[in-house]
């Protein structure tokens, strides 16, 4: 009798145990399951949405939107960033919801007995919960309010360069040398985003005191007017270069000023042909640029160039031409 009280309490704890752990199975797979429908749902909500924005516009791939309206750039940017937010914020849920779940599983009682104690904790923790729910809200309202975007190169006061990912709480940056920032949302007060819009090339152009200056400014303005028509380079430049002229005057040089609007993604290089044309031209015109004792660079030059400062490929999308012929079935 008693060896069968002790295998009945034996195959009893086994059963239980057993359910217990066929309840937490299935609560660690319907988790998983959970997680990868919500990823999903997203990632067909995103896809979505960035495929109707490349059909609009007629384009391939997302690369090609950079000749299309800035809306629709910068729509396909915010789009792919929530994505990737919200997946973050349903992985974190998900994961929380399951962890619950897997312990009233396992001890229904548990969850009752530590209450007291995991209020005393989540009352000790609430003030280090403030920079955590800061990061988070600030995450958001950057990305809803379209402030930056995957792909953007921008200036969060503590690095600049070109943002990577959107996270719940970090965004990161690579900047112009390679160094990849984790910058924390909240701690992001200001947010100066160099994707936006257009942007402008300023060329300071130090010549000789005795340079004849009149000839020197229309030999630059039509260096700078020659390479916006030129078709390689039309498409990048937005409006025709402006001649700002004497900026500063010292006994070593005169500076003047050429400035030239272009497209975001597009400052630098136009930046650096430019210098290039317009060294050739004064070469030409016999002026000898004077020796300055000291180069000081300032701005973000080349931070556009770092990899990953355009918007990323994705497959291509099939378009149909404007043009092209439809052919019509015979009717029977």
């Amino acid at each position: 009798m008693e060896w069968e009280k002790i295998w009945t309490n034996v195959l009893a704890f086994l059963a239980e145990a057993g359910l217990k752990l066929v309840i937490v199975a299935v609560i660690i797979v319907g988790a998983f399951f959970a997680a990868w429908i919500l990823r999903y749902v997203i990632r067909r909500v995103v896809g979505r949405i960035v495929s109707g924005v490349k059909k609009n516009a007629n384009v391939e791939d997302t690369q090609s939107l950079l000749a299309s309206p800035l809306a629709a750039v910068r729509l396909v940017q915010r789009t792919r960033t929530l994505g990737t937010v919200l997946s973050n914020i349903v992985n974190v849920t998900i994961v929380i919801i399951a962890v619950i779940l897997v312990v009233y599983a396992l001890n229904p009682g548990i969850l009752g007995s530590f209450a007291l104690l995991s209020a005393a904790i989540g009352a000790g923790l609430g003030f280090g919960a403030q920079n955590i729910v800061k990061d988070i809200l600030n995450g958001l309202f950057m990305v809803m309010e379209d402030q930056l975007g995957v792909g953007d190169v921008v200036d969060l006061g503590p690095a600049t360069g070109v943002v990577e990912t959107v996270g719940i709480r970090i965004t990161q940056v690579r900047d112009v040398n390679g160094t990849l920032w984790f910058v924390r949302n909240g701690e992001i007060l200001r947010v100066g985003n160099m994707s936006q819009g257009w942007s402008r090339v300023i060329i300071d152009l130090a010549i000789p005191y005795d340079a004849d200056v009149d000839d020197v400014q229309a030999k630059m303005l039509e260096t700078a007017t020659a390479l916006a028509h030129d078709p390689k380079w039309r498409s990048r430049i937005l409006d025709k270069p402006e001649l700002w002229g004497l900026e500063s005057i010292s006994g070593d040089a005169l500076v003047i000023r050429l400035v030239m609007k272009t497209r975001s993604s597009a400052k630098d290089d136009v930046a650096r042909e430019l210098r290039s044309r317009l060294k050739r031209a004064i070469d030409e015109m016999g002026v000898h640029l004077p020796s300055l004792n000291s180069i000081v660079l300032s701005g973000f030059e080349g931070a556009a160039s770092v990899s990953g400062a355009r918007p990323p490929r994705t497959r291509p999308t099939n378009v149909v031409p404007p043009d092209a012929p439809t052919t019509k079935k015979p009717k029977a």
